[in-house]
């Protein structure tokens, strides 16, 4: 059985949600990511994506000064780094997301778990079953009314 821990990126950029969008998405840039978690006095308060800074900012007319924490979901949904990746897959389906940051069970951010870490570290099966209930229509970010 595989973990989350043997197949997440460790490697991760915690923004302030004090930051600007435009710092947000130059870290993005740099990184080569789509996501990046939120961070403020050493407690994980909300992720931030590429889609919110274009949705919730560029869309509605706001500058590239706004605040991280104005465009950011502030509901953040996590996986433990010990818990089986069939399980975070069959969650990542369920919450239709593609990406989950991963904790440890002092629930410190230890990295963050995407469909692509799936697809290439784990088993296909759980890849595929997450994509085909992310792609399913409507849920929260869904573009369709």
């Amino acid at each position: 059985m595989r973990f989350i821990r043997d197949v997440m990126t460790r490697d991760v950029r915690i923004e302030n949600p004090d930051d600007t969008i435009q710092h947000a998405a130059s870290r993005m840039m740099e990184l080569d990511t789509g996501v990046l978690p939120v961070g403020e006095d050493d407690r994980l308060v909300g992720m931030i994506t590429d889609r919110d800074i274009a949705v919730r900012a560029v869309a509605r007319g706001r500058g590239c000064e706004t605040k991280v924490r104005d465009v950011m979901s502030a509901e953040v949904k996590y996986c433990y780094d010990d818990e089986p990746v069939t399980h975070v897959a069959e969650n990542m389906a369920e919450l239709q997301v593609r990406r989950l940051p991963v904790v440890n069970r002092e629930k410190r951010l230890v990295g963050i778990v995407a469909l692509g870490d799936l697809a290439h570290e784990a088993e296909p099966e759980a890849a595929a079953d997450s994509l085909r209930g992310i792609s399913k229509p409507g849920g929260k970010h869904s573009q369709s009314p």
